[in-house]
């Protein structure tokens, strides 16, 4: 088996350092986190590895995953570089969604290949997901040499993957932070809206839960058109209209993020109602 580095075994990178080690499709060899105990911690978790402390306790490895934050992926690249720890040969890839594989300009320089890799679920359960990996879409981009090694070994941990435009990241990225980031968001304005209008927040989230859930399973089985329902679906544009002054006056914010969503609602209606 080749080896593997973890640089930033955090959630992502202990998920797949995890599922990488169960179906031996790299050897674990190093971790190195920001902490000596997030290091050993990570390691006991993935269940292999050895944890070092610093860029020069590390050994140079036949794959390197930096899973670590954005703004650190070229710094932290060009330090391994300049540490000789890539060379003609060595594969390196990140986990970041919205950057591009070019952040790894250091290592390419070096002789390396490179790559990005981004599963497309939320990790805020790692231990469910670690287990249920399964049937996770990743997104890669690179260098071929670099996919030709790590598509295989995604699909052997469960991963489905589609190989995406390195220069349409930022903007499937922002297609996920749709799809969960800021959908948790709208919940929690959703239930602070509930609670507002003086419903206990134990009730809110009983009448917000089916609600939400349901309207999740009608956009993926009948679409968006068709699972669209509510004031503005009906055409009651006044109750719309009082609605929005009364959030304005509750909360400003809450104001602004109903009036953001009224218009494409309204363009999403029309096109429904068009193709009836």
């Amino acid at each position: 088996m080749k080896t593997l580095n973890i640089i930033g075994a955090g959630k992502v990178g202990k998920v797949l350092g995890k599922n990488f080690q169960r179906q031996q499709q790299f050897a674990i060899q190093q971790v190195l986190n920001r902490t000596p105990a997030s290091a050993s911690n990570a390691v006991a978790w993935v269940g292999a590895g050895q944890a070092v402390n610093g860029i020069s306790q590390l050994q140079p490895a036949d794959v390197t995953m930096l899973s670590v934050s954005d703004d650190q992926i070229a710094s932290i690249c060009q330090q391994l570089a300049d540490a000789g720890l890539l060379k003609v040969g060595s594969v390196i890839f990140h986990c970041s969604g919205a950057k591009e594989s070019t952040e790894l300009r250091a290592a390419r320089l070096a002789g390396a290949v490179v790559a990005s890799v981004h599963p497309v679920r939320s990790f805020a359960n790692v231990d469910l997901l670690a287990e249920q990996f399964a049937g996770t879409i990743c997104s890669v981009e690179g260098d071929e040499a670099a996919l030709t090694l790590l598509v295989p070994a995604l699909q052997a941990i469960g991963a489905e993957t589609v190989i995406i435009n390195a220069d349409n990241k930022l903007l499937y990225h922002a297609g996920s932070v749709f799809a969960s980031n800021y959908l948790v968001t709208l919940m929690d304005v959703a239930l602070r809206t509930y609670q507002a209008a003086g419903i206990p927040a134990e009730i809110a989230q009983k009448m917000a839960a089916p609600l939400a859930r349901q309207t999740l399973e009608n956009v993926f089985n009948l679409g968006t058109q068709a699972a669209l329902t509510g004031p503005i679906a009906r055409g009651d544009m006044q109750t719309v209209a009082l609605q929005q002054t009364r959030l304005n006056d509750w909360d400003q914010q809450a104001g602004d993020l109903y009036q953001a969503f009224t218009q494409p609602t309204i363009d999403l209606a029309a096109l429904h109602h068009s193709e009836k």
